[in-house]
């Protein structure tokens, strides 16, 4: 199984307000100048903690749940599916509903939209299905009832 990077193998950087050591050979400007801002804030946004959900049953925090947002993004479609039936959600029970956000679970979704689900369903905000994945969905729905009543009115008999 993957490993997780831990948040102390991620280097750290000075930030453009605090002073470089003196043992560092580079200097704040000469960093700014090979690390754009937008590439700097990124980074941080990487490094931010994720508070762990407790398993109802035992509040137990299981070992793949990740400790930052870089890690969440790092996710395999094996750890999702393993968080997912940790946290009762892949196959529906008693305390499934016991969490703050329910979610269907569905084994042979892609990695985005698992991943999107258990963002949502650990309190992630804009985690919602894209309206283009919804309308294509409702089309789909829609051809699918239209072949349906063809087939009836095709291959009706009296």
């Amino acid at each position: 199984m993957q490993e997780h990077l831990e948040t102390s193998t991620l280097p750290p950087h000075p930030s453009p307000t605090s002073p470089i050591s003196s043992t560092s050979s580079t200097s704040s400007e000469q960093l700014k100048g090979r690390h754009s801002p937008a590439f700097l804030a990124k980074l941080d946004h990487m490094r931010l903690q994720i508070a762990p959900l407790l398993q109802i049953t035992s509040g137990a925090i299981p070992h793949q749940f990740p400790p930052t947002l870089l890690n969440y993004w790092l996710l395999t479609e094996a750890e999702l599916d393993e968080l997912a039936h940790f946290y009762h959600q892949r196959t529906p029970s008693a305390y499934s509903g016991c969490y703050p956000k329910r979610i269907a679970w569905d084994r042979t979704a892609s990695l985005g939209v698992k991943r999107r689900k258990f963002g949502k369903f650990i309190g992630f905000r804009n985690c919602d299905t894209p309206v283009e994945e919804t309308a294509a969905a409702q089309d789909a729905a829609r051809r699918r009832l239209r072949q349906e009543d063809d087939d009836l009115i095709k291959y009706k008999w009296y």
